[in-house]
């Protein structure tokens, strides 16, 4: 796997721009995943050229006031993913201040009472992606989760239990934690987009027949109910693994097919991760070495220049900057 790292690094660290960006006709969101994953890696270590151009460029996106990333197009995206890579930088406490006023932007633009959203309000406790498009949705809301619990809230602090009022709500499982009226339609304990504006999934379906699950936001959901503190024993968590457990695969993305397959496997590795196992039994009770699998996936897919990149060019994965990001933090956690 070292080489496989090797290769991906090395790939990133020559499409890195002049003024430190990767792919910052997109958003520096993305510079911020790339700085992340070369430092997850630990191939590349904090205070090397290619990170301190890349904080550098971000820097020029931080509004110190504010906390947060305001001015980029995806302000609530942008800042989650600098956080993460700010947690793998700090380690000498450079970051500390610079962390702190990150958490407090990003619980300022959680949806709640102070934009009017009682507990009640499909909006509620969500976040998306700033900007013109707020709309709270699943992917937003756990990389919010995310980034607050990686940089250091514990999993009951209130940003973090309003959120997973949003996120049990954007689960197919009929409970008293999800009020949504499509909510049993599909009830299969796989998770989709948003809860929010009625209700609607990037696998398709609609709120009269339901909504269909897929994969990568399924993964997404159960590492947001653990890192809100939920245990294995919740209905919700229960039903999430019974979806994994019957849905286990890395030749595609379930529901989605190979469309989101890279962030998925990123998903995929931090939740398993984060569950604390090593094996996984699906449904038919054959056991998976999950990181065996994730990285063989991965070595198929590794261009010879390092890179991957999807060709089914959904959600940005035209993006070989982005896609190999994906796949380094994939690698990561398997090798955690």
């Amino acid at each position: 796997m070292k080489d496989q790292l090797r290769a991906g690094v090395d790939f990133l660290k020559s499409r890195q721009g002049t003024d430190g960006g990767w792919s910052t006709q997109r958003e520096p969101g993305i510079t911020a995943l790339v700085a992340t994953a070369l430092l997850r890696s630990r191939l590349v270590s904090p205070g090397e050229p290619v990170i301190e151009s890349a904080f550098k460029y971000l820097d020029k996106f931080v509004d110190d006031a504010a906390g947060g990333f305001p001015s980029a197009a995806h302000a609530n995206y942008t800042t989650c993913i600098a956080l993460l890579a700010y947690r793998e930088a700090n380690r000498d406490g450079r970051f500390d201040e610079r962390i702190r006023k990150a958490q407090g932007f990003l619980k300022s633009r959680q949806w709640d009472e102070s934009e009017n959203r009682p507990r009640t309000d499909a909006y509620f406790g969500g976040a998306g992606y700033g900007g013109s498009n707020d709309r709270p949705d699943m992917s937003n809301t756990a990389f919010f989760m995310e980034a607050l619990r990686e940089t250091g809230l514990p999993a009951d602090d209130p940003a973090l239990q309003k959120a997973l009022v949003f996120v049990s709500r954007c689960q197919n499982l009929k409970s008293e934690f999800n009020d949504q009226p499509w909510a049993g339609l599909v009830n299969d304990g796989g998770f989709v987009y948003t809860a929010a504006k009625g209700g609607s999934s990037m696998a398709g379906g609609d709120v009269k027949t339901g909504l269909r699950s897929y994969a990568g936001m399924t993964y997404a959901g159960l590492k947001s109910m653990i890192y809100a503190g939920l245990t294995k024993d919740d209905p919700r968590v229960e039903a999430a693994l019974k979806y994994i457990r019957e849905n286990y695969t890395l030749d595609e993305n379930p529901g989605l097919g190979q469309q989101g397959l890279f962030y998925y496997y990123q998903t995929f590795a931090k939740t398993l991760y984060a569950l604390k196992v090593d094996s996984l039994v699906d449904s038919k009770g054959k056991a998976h070495d999950w990181r065996k699998d994730l990285i063989e996936a991965l070595a198929k897919r590794q261009a010879k220049d390092g890179s991957w990149v999807n060709p089914a060019d959904r959600f940005m994965e035209g993006d070989p900057n982005l896609v190999t990001a994906y796949s380094l933090i994939a690698l990561s956690y398997a090798k955690a």
